[in-house]
């Protein structure tokens, strides 16, 4: 017996090691942890439990019978972080790059089998040089079973992507079919082709960085959801969003205790907007003035910064917010700001989280470049997710809501349960200009005129109230009282129902 137990302590060491001493300490010199200790770091201290850690390939081609490595190039398993469970997968760089097999392939299957069937989330950790060459045609079966159980699990249980290394080929398409995708800056890339492919097939010469590195992602092509600086501080990340996320789309949101008053005002919200209406203000103030304890975790900050989204918590369970940043192009929509915010509203209604906006939007963003990138869709997309959205609705108008947009951001025409304005609310088609030169163009040339026509058309519907006067907005609320009526609103709401007809699934404007 006493054998057989030093025999399994063996091999569990040497599974351990993975591709060997020198390959962890090439892994170091790049700057990079291995896969269990990312793990390590990930859950909390001594929960993870590793699963398949003897599994090898089985291909024979091109001397690989005579290359086996225990656990194939991933580590898989589950843990908790702080005390809830949390399934994972780790490619290991350490052997053969972590390139995926068909074993490498069964054991993430295996592990997002489990996560499904305990409804709890999946967080998988990458660091690979795509499919594993040797083994063809079966390399790439594996990785559709990998997506086919991304697209099962999506919208039941929270999915997260950490990339931590090079993500290429059919590896990023994992990731790209989950909630969240954060990268570790200057070491992590994403791309379908390399930059030798790009230079053979387009003749254009590209680092990996420049390709696909986190900058790229986090700000032009908005694959990824944010960026860290390095693997510690991005792990660390992802535990404090694992704790705004439900476990499943059945569980409801977590909530945990809360020294922060609900009731507690802020007078200096009174004074948050400007005087002049075309001067910016910071909306992120009004956000962290309102959530429990300042505590916001934004979604893809560096992309679209017209408009923010992100986690907060009001009574300590968390809330989605959606908010115009007026700092931005003046809080303005467009096709950008459109899709990152539609895509957060539909997570958020896909795992009952309330979503809370605060509106200041001056209409969508004009311009050829606009109409031919496809505002008009993607705009489409913003509306088209409010609409759908069955979460309670709650949403602030603090100044500007000119045209559709206002119409877009959770009106109550579309599905808004409860409205509130500050005093500081303007509702209209368009700004006080350009409506008088559009009614009364005739007086055009008479300063005078078109002075006074401005001054009747801003007294008559350039105020909450006109709004208010029809129902579409609920009550014209004090700022300094905005966290109050939120949360006040929200627990009337935390029972809502809502029946829609039945149906496949919906056809939104992709």
């Amino acid at each position: 017996m006493k054998d057989m137990l030093e025999r399994l302590e063996e091999r569990r060491a040497q599974a351990r090691l993975g591709g060997g001493e020198k390959r962890i300490e090439a892994q170091h010199a790049r700057g990079k942890l291995t896969a269990r200790e990312r793990i390590e770091l990930l859950l909390d201290n001594g929960s993870f439990e590793e699963f398949d850690m003897f599994v090898e390939h089985r291909s024979t081609d091109f001397g690989m019978d005579k290359a086996k490595i225990p656990g194939d190039g991933v580590v898989t398993g589950w843990g908790t972080v702080n005390g809830r469970t949390v399934f994972v997968f780790a490619k290991d760089f350490t052997v053969f790059g972590g390139s995926l097999s068909e074993a490498h392939a069964q054991k993430i299957t295996k592990i997002q089998d489990m996560a499904l069937k305990m409804r709890a989330p999946i967080v998988g950790l990458f660091d690979a040089g795509g499919a594993r060459i040797q083994e063809g045609v079966a390399a790439l079966g594996g990785y559709g079973e990998v997506f086919k159980r991304n697209v099962i699990a999506s919208g039941v249980i929270p999915q997260i992507s950490v990339i931590m290394g090079p993500c290429a080929g059919g590896d990023v398409y994992s990731p790209a079919m989950t909630d969240f995708i954060f990268m570790v800056r200057d070491r992590s890339y994403m791309f379908v082709t390399g930059p030798d492919v790009v230079k053979t097939v387009t003749n254009e010469t590209v680092t990996s960085e420049e390709l696909g590195g986190a900058k790229v992602h986090t700000t032009k092509s908005s694959v990824a959801d944010g960026a860290y600086d390095n693997d510690v501080e991005a792990l660390l990340q992802v535990r404090r969003l694992i704790d705004f996320l439900p476990a499943n789309n059945m569980d409801g949101v977590p909530e945990i205790p809360s020294f922060d008053d609900p009731s507690r005002t802020d007078e200096s919200l009174d004074t948050l907007i400007p005087d002049n209406p075309n001067k910016p203000y910071d909306m992120k103030e009004l956000i962290l003035k309102v959530v429990d304890e300042a505590d916001f975790f934004e979604i893809q900050e560096a992309y679209a910064k017209n408009i923010i989204t992100g986690f907060g918590r009001i009574e300590g369970r968390t809330v989605g917010f959606v908010a115009n940043q007026p700092m931005v192009l003046a809080g303005v929509l467009d096709a950008d700001a459109s899709r990152k915010a539609a895509r957060f509203v539909r997570f958020c209604d896909a795992f009952n989280i309330p979503i809370v906006t605060f509106e200041d939007v001056p209409g969508f963003l004009p311009g050829t470049a606009q109409e031919y990138g496809g505002l008009i869709k993607h705009g489409a997309k913003l509306l088209f997710a409010y609409s759908e959205a069955t979460v309670p609705l709650v949403t602030v108008i603090t100044r500007k809501a000119f045209g559709g947009a206002y119409d877009v951001m959770a009106s109550k025409h579309i599905g808004g349960d409860v409205n509130y304005a500050w005093p500081t609310a303007q509702i209209a088609v368009m700004g006080a200009k350009g409506a008088v030169e559009i009614i009364f163009r005739q007086d055009i040339g008479d300063a005078d005129k078109i002075a006074a026509r401005t001054k009747e058309y801003e007294d008559r519907f350039m105020s909450p109230f006109v709004a208010a006067e029809r129902g579409y907005i609920d009550e014209v609320i004090m700022p300094h009282s905005t966290r109050r009526r939120i949360a006040r609103a929200l627990a009337m709401l935390r029972h809502k129902e809502t029946e829609r007809p039945w149906k496949k699934h919906d056809n939104i404007p992709l």
